[in-house]
């Protein structure tokens, strides 16, 4: 066997942290009552989807702060409001007012059970197998831990590596470095396998490992400056590959 240890990509990867976040955010919308200000809510949705990909993005290259996206992720968004009365519900509160719906929004998140098919299968196979996994996340430390309760997998990790006790994002090859000393794995008996390929597999290959890319959103490999050392559409052909 090749590989020993398997760095695991946790949101998109493994939990289906798009699909909860839809659930998410219509209870969000719901519960802040922003019918009032939002005739049609898919208006909300999509700016809210356009802010957080852009955000997410800037923040794992570092360009952001964890404070900054929370914020702004809901500012954008509530700043497309369509004027059905002279004044929107959070004019005069501003910060405060995003921080009290991004809180609510990530309870409503990490209650959520929700994982991609196959991945319950795919860990009780690897964990079989002897491997040992170790989750690797660039989400926040405090929703990452509810969100493990929530679906059923922490019992499966050796170990949690968080970019914020890393003190560096994803593709940062600190964030990996970082991995390697928590985890006690060494670089040529690990396989990366994550969803996203700039912060999974290029990060992963430029750190000199091996990656899985976990094609979930249909990307075009070929357009990549490094060619992933597997790719795969669905959890189930893991087993193919491990």
């Amino acid at each position: 066997m090749k590989y020993k240890d398997l760095f695991i990509d946790f949101d998109d990867t493994l939990y289906d942290t798009h699909g909860n976040a839809v659930i998410a955010l219509r209870e969000t919308f719901e519960a802040f009552h922003l019918d009032r200000w939002f005739p049609d809510p898919q208006v909300f949705y999509d700016a809210y989807w356009a802010a957080n990909i852009d955000l997410w993005t800037r923040y794992s290259k570092g360009e952001i702060t964890r404070d900054y996206l929370i914020v702004e992720r809901f500012r954008r968004p509530l700043s497309t409001y369509t004027p059905c009365q002279s004044s929107p519900p959070w004019e005069g509160l501003g910060e405060a007012y995003c921080l009290e719906m991004s809180d609510r929004f990530l309870d409503f998140c990490a209650s959520k059970p929700g994982v991609v098919e196959g991945a319950h299968e795919l860990m009780d196979y690897l964990k079989k197998q002897g491997y040992r996994m170790h989750m690797t996340s660039n989400g926040f430390h405090e929703v990452q831990y509810k969100k493990l309760a929530a679906c059923g997998l922490r019992d499966y990790f050796d170990t949690i590596i968080l970019s914020e006790d890393a003190g560096v994002n994803k593709p940062s090859p600190l964030y990996f470095d970082y991995a390697f000393k928590v985890s006690g794995a060494c670089r040529e008996t690990t396989l990366m396998i994550g969803d996203n390929l700039q912060t999974d597999i290029l990060g992963a290959l430029n750190a000199g490992i091996d990656a899985l890319l976990f094609n979930r959103w249909a990307v075009d490999v070929s357009e990549s400056p490094q060619t992933p050392t597997f790719v795969i559409d669905s959890l189930h052909d893991i087993i193919n590959i491990l």
